[in-house]
């Protein structure tokens, strides 16, 4: 393919292209932003081990009408919009390792970043949250 033939195509499809070159961006932007935070994804299987092997805290970032639908045994719940002022609850889980869970990852990655801003060290995010959890026929409790 020469270059020509890029350009014409390039000409004759400019919103497909600007679309393309968008979206790219994005998720870019996205993958290094993640990266640059120092919160890691871990999968189900990566974080039942590091819950067995290391005694990691799970901290579920969901609204209470989420968690109640059904949550990780033994979860720590303090939504993301009450995390900033309540990380004094925290304080104890400090030397552990600490996976944040959402619905599908997103809101537990803004919690990743404000418990690494404030010195915690070993934080991982759950790679699509509770959604991949149960995908994964790992159990959830009520209580």
């Amino acid at each position: 393919m020469d270059l020509a033939r890029i350009q014409e195509f390039i000409g004759n499809h400019l919103l497909l292209v600007l679309a393309f070159v968008g979206t790219l961006a994005l998720f870019l932007a996205g993958e290094i932003s993640r990266r640059l935070s120092g919160v890691a994804s871990v999968g189900p299987a990566e974080a039942i081990r590091l819950g067995n092997q290391e005694n990691a805290l799970f901290l579920d970032t969901r609204e209470d009408r989420e968690y109640k639908e059904g949550h990780i045994a033994g979860a720590v719940h303090i939504p993301l919009r009450q995390l900033s002022q309540r990380l004094g609850e925290l304080e104890k889980y400090r030397g552990r390792p600490v996976i944040l869970y959402c619905r599908s990852g997103n809101r537990s990655g803004s919690a990743g970043r404000l418990l690494r801003k404030n010195g915690f060290e070993n934080v991982y995010n759950l790679a699509g949250g509770i959604v991949a959890w149960q995908k994964a026929d790992l159990p959830v409790t009520r209580k």
